[in-house]
């Protein structure tokens, strides 16, 4: 469609889903030949992407990858303006 952005392939948005399925898409992500997975939030599911990032270092990928950078901010939404706090979290393989 025109002016839509298109988005990288090693980019997860956290929304509704249950935990796990941000969880695996992040391994088949990794399995797929990328060499960090960056995990993006906003508003009420900044504590879900920092789970999903704490199950994809601590359990499925134990001592394999480690976060590389945090990256929090703020966007301005709506006709009301309302401020929504934003998150990203780079994953990486250990080399």
């Amino acid at each position: 469609m025109a002016g839509e952005e298109k988005r990288p392939a090693n980019v997860i948005y956290i929304g509704q889903k249950p935990l796990m399925s941000y969880s695996l898409a992040a391994l088949l992500l990794f399995n797929a030949g990328h060499d960090e997975v960056i995990i993006k939030a906003r508003g009420r599911t900044i504590s879900k992407a920092v789970d999903v990032a704490e199950i994809i270092r601590r359990r499925l990928f134990a001592d394999q990858v480690n976060i590389k950078e945090t990256r929090i901010g703020t966007e301005i939404l709506g006709g009301d303006e309302r401020n929504v706090s934003t998150i990203e979290i780079v994953i990486g393989k250990k080399k």
